[in-house]
C-alpha cells in the first residue's frame, strides 16, 4: 500500500502526467458518490494503477485516488503554507528561505497525513515530504535548464 501511496504522491507532484479516461468502473463511481456525495466539477483521469478524481466538495478543491476495484487510496488537497504545522513552517524559513513555493498539498490516507511541497529557485527544484508533521525530508530533486 505504501508503494501505491508514493506513486500517487509522485503523480500529483509536477513530475507526472495522467491520461484522460471517461470510462470509469461502476464500482469506483459508486464508492466515490458514497464518500463525496454532493461533489461538483468532477473530472476523471486514469493512471497506471489507479483512477484520479478532481472535484469540488464543501467548497474545497480535492483530488481522490481509487484502485480500479473502487478502494479509496488517498485524498489530496492544496493548502497554504500557513496551514502547515508550525515546526514545518519554521524549517522552511530557516532551511529553504531563498526558494519559492510552487506547489503544496497534503495527502490523507489510512496511514495518516503526509505533506509535500515543491520549492524552486532559478536553477533547481526540490520536492520535500513530511510524513510525521515534524520534519522535512528530500523526496525528489531536479536541476532546471
Amino acid at each position: 500500500m505504501k508503494k501505491i501511496i508514493l506513486t500517487i504522491a509522485i503523480a500529483i507532484s509536477s513530475f507526472a502526467v495522467f491520461a484522460n479516461n471517461t470510462d470509469i468502473n461502476s464500482s469506483v463511481l459508486k464508492a466515490f458518490n458514497k464518500e463525496f456525495s454532493g461533489a461538483s466539477e468532477v473530472t476523471w483521469t486514469a493512471g497506471a494503477q489507479f483512477y484520479k478524481a478532481s472535484f469540488v466538495h464543501n467548497t474545497q478543491h480535492l483530488t481522490a485516488f481509487y484502485t480500479y476495484s473502487g478502494e479509496l487510496l488517498s485524498v489530496a488537497r492544496n493548502i497554504s503554507s500557513l496551514d502547515l504545522p508550525m515546526n514545518l513552517q519554521a524549517s522552511l524559513r530557516k532551511d529553504y528561505g531563498g526558494r519559492w513555493i510552487t506547489e503544496l498539498f497534503e495527502m490523507s490516507s489510512e496511514e495518516g497525513t503526509t505533506y509535500y511541497i515543491t520549492l524552486e529557485q532559478a536553477d533547481s527544484k526540490i520536492v520535500l515530504q513530511s510524513a510525521d508533521g515534524f520534519q522535512w525530508s528530500v523526496y525528489r530533486k531536479a536541476v532546471m535548464a
